[in-house]
């Protein structure tokens, strides 16, 4: 009995140490972003605002990008969700045909 309690409590804790850091594993991206970004500023030996400034400029064309590609991959799903409206197709046929056609 006192197994099964120390095991339920062990999990518990755990489930409660992973609930307060849910951020940890989406900030990748942008940490990565922060990291090269850093590292080009001290390539380019920057100090102060001009260094405050290009860090600014370098995470928001980061983003910028990101934005687009997403811009762009929902305009593609929004097309081929016409495309096959304009065919009729239905079920599982449609969600081959919009799979394939966003992929391509």
């Amino acid at each position: 009995m006192p197994h099964i309690r120390r095991t339920f409590a062990l999990a518990l804790i755990g489930l409660s140490v992973s609930l307060l850091f849910p951020g940890t594993a989406s900030a990748g991206a942008q940490q990565d972003r922060m990291r090269a970004c850093n590292k080009e500023a001290k390539e380019k030996t920057l100090k102060g605002d001009e260094r405050s400034s290009f860090m600014s400029q370098c995470l928001s064309a980061g983003k910028s990008v990101d934005s687009k590609e997403k811009t762009a991959l929902a305009d593609r799903r929004k097309q081929c969700r016409a495309d096959a409206r304009e065919k009729a197709l239905k079920g599982d046929e449609r969600k081959a045909f919009i799979a394939d056609c966003v992929k391509a």
